[in-house]
């Protein structure tokens, strides 16, 4: 859609008020809103920011990065083609934002724009992306103490728990349908109240476009059930934690052929999809920095909890980093694909999605191979078996990731120097507030935060 059809379609929904909306360095949704009545003008102008909002962290505790004070502006343009109509909140829309600087050009501490310039390295490679999130989140309800307890004590993929949670599911479902998003499955999951709905793949920017909008979908939903909708990937210590998986493949220019599927394969994957594996494994110690993302996350990064705890790839392996999937009959080369498991909601989604492709890009251009995929969970091997194969802990603590991103030269240069510096601070100072804090305070701000 261009500006005008974009004005035209707020007008005739009956919009009043537009969400201009991006992604922060500590995952946080946040934006600016403007009247209908000014949208074709704050379009073409955008929406001043101050650069100080990228280097707020979780706690909003402002950290000291010199471009990102009380000095200058950045501009929120909105992509018109990512308008979206809420379904949930009556004449209200939302847009997907890029920082613009004053000089009419990406700024270098945009997460969206630093996707972009990931996804046309790949178009020069000759490689289009398609993805998804497949989410895991947690319902609760209030306890009357202030705090919260899960929908239900149901069994995974119980049909009582299903039944329990049904009536807000499919109120989601059609939420995500409202803005083009279309739902494939749903199930409860092994944790009390958990449930995971995943959704169709699209383009890359799609999306994490994509998974802005089912954030804010699925907890407004809850909302209007009575319920909380957490994506915290530990809310409750005692319970499976909530991931965030990605799915990708890799297309040619048509959109015809999966680059992924080789039928004569073992694993039926390609050439190209080992090398792509195999950058991300070599990068994935620091790029979980980016995919877990919160210190909370690695309450749940443990090994056994099928969360992936190694830097392991396999087939239909869900203890190994990157899963290749089995595809479905009759559908084969259509639906091959890969997962990364490391992976939660407290990610910026922009960051996560940007780093995970360009570490695969990284792989082909290196011609690297990933070794032998692994049948079994990499917990039950010696540490002699597991040197053997190159497989490695991933990091225990957030703490640990950012010192991994930053021994990796790979990941300065892919982010450029401003969104590396700003991303990395702010970890650091999140690593660093919890750690005066008890665990309580940690799972209460997790909580609600994501």
């Amino acid at each position: 859609m261009n500006i005008g059809e974009v004005v035209s379609k707020a007008e005739q929904a009956g919009v009043e008020l537009i969400e201009f909306l991006f992604v922060d360095n500590g995952g946080t949704i946040r934006g600016k809103l403007t009247h209908v009545d000014h949208l074709k003008g704050r379009m073409v102008g955008g929406i001043g920011l101050t650069p100080a909002m990228m280097a707020m962290n979780m706690l909003d505790q402002l950290q000291p990065i010199p471009e990102m004070g009380p000095v200058g502006e950045v501009r929120l343009v909105p992509d018109p083609k990512s308008f979206r109509v809420l379904p949930y909140s009556p004449k209200v829309a939302s847009m997907m934002c890029n920082q613009i600087s004053l000089s009419h050009e990406p700024w270098e501490a945009c997460p969206r724009s630093f996707l972009q310039s990931v996804i046309d390295q790949a178009q020069d490679m000759g490689i289009h992306i398609m993805a998804t999130y497949e989410d895991e989140f947690t319902l609760a309800k209030p306890d009357g103490n202030g705090g919260f307890l899960p929908i239900d004590e149901a069994l995974c993929f119980s049909s009582i728990a299903m039944e329990v949670g049904n009536p807000v599911i499919l109120d989601m479902m059609s939420a995500l349908k409202a803005q083009d998003i279309q739902p494939e499955q749903y199930y409860p999951e092994l944790g009390h109240g958990q449930h995971e709905l995943s959704i169709s793949p699209t383009d890359l920017l799609t999306a994490a476009d994509n998974q802005v909008r089912y954030r804010e979908t699925v907890r407004a939903v809850a909302k209007q059930h009575g319920l909380v909708a957490s994506f915290a990937p530990k809310p409750f210590p005692d319970q499976a934690g909530n991931g965030a998986h990605i799915h990708f493949s890799l297309w040619d220019d048509k959109w015809q052929e999966n680059l992924l599927w080789d039928p004569n394969d073992r694993y039926k994957l390609s050439e190209m999809g080992y090398q792509f594996a195999a950058g991300i494994l070599r990068h994935l110690r620091g790029l979980v920095g980016i995919t877990c993302a919160s210190v909370n996350s690695y309450r749940r990064l443990n090994p056994r909890s099928w969360s992936s705890a190694y830097t392991a790839f396999g087939p239909d392996n869900r203890e190994a980093a990157v899963r290749i999937a089995s595809t479905f009959w009759g559908n084969e080369e259509k639906s091959m694909n890969m997962e990364l498991k490391s992976s939660d909601s407290s990610a910026n989604p922009y960051l996560a999605m940007g780093a995970l492709v360009a570490a695969g890009l990284d792989g082909i251009r290196n011609g690297w191979h990933p070794g032998n995929g692994v049948e079994v969970d990499p917990a039950t091997l010696s540490d002699e078996e597991r040197e053997e194969l190159g497989i490695v802990r991933l990091p225990s603590s957030l703490a640990e990731a950012i010192d991994a991103m930053e021994a990796d030269s790979f990941f300065h240069a892919t982010l450029g120097d401003l969104l590396f510096r700003s991303y990395t601070t702010v970890k650091r100072s999140e690593h660093a507030a919890f750690s005066e804090q008890d665990t309580a305070y940690e799972l209460k701000h997790h909580f609600f935060k994501f």
